[in-house]
């Protein structure tokens, strides 16, 4: 496995595709009673290759929840899903991010030690691992080496 992570981070530098972040969200601590607004603090920089992130040190996050680092605008009370993607703006916005930056947060580290086959997006069956983009339908995965060719030459190819 991690032949294959370190040939795909060689392939998606040398081809110099554009990473995104990579945050955690922190709900900050209340100064003097005031409740202050969450942040994001940028932890890393990845390739998103569907279900997977791949960092430049060759470490893996499940995908999570992504938005952008510009400002929030104001409140439109359209809706409560509206309201939520609108303050996730704004913790990126209020991080060390660059400007219309995607932040990637929300995450799960995957160690390649602890897989199993239960493990998802990404496990170990038969000795051989695999990447699962469906947690409803176990059937529904693909060897890592050929997911990584065909996510890694999408991103190849439009840069």
């Amino acid at each position: 496995m991690r032949e294959s992570l370190d040939r795909a981070v060689l392939r998606l530098e040398q081809a110099g595709v554009a990473d995104e972040a990579l945050a955690d969200f922190v709900h900050r601590r209340r100064i003097l009673g005031m409740e202050r607004a969450p942040v994001m603090v940028p932890i890393g920089r990845v390739w998103p290759l569907g279900v997977l992130l791949l960092g430049r040190d060759g470490s893996l996050h499940a995908t999570g929840k992504i938005t952008r680092a510009v400002p929030a605008g104001y409140p439109g009370y359209q809706s409560p899903g509206l309201e939520v993607r609108r303050g996730y703006r704004a913790a990126a916005h209020a991080g060390k991010f660059a400007e219309g930056d995607t932040v990637n947060f929300d995450t799960a580290e995957i160690v390649l030690a602890e897989l199993d086959a239960r493990s998802t997006p990404l496990f170990v069956e038969g000795g051989e691992a695999r990447v699962r983009w469906n947690p409803t339908n176990l059937a529904q995965s693909r060897a890592l080496d050929a997911y990584l060719d065909d996510r890694v030459g999408l991103l190849v190819d439009s840069a």
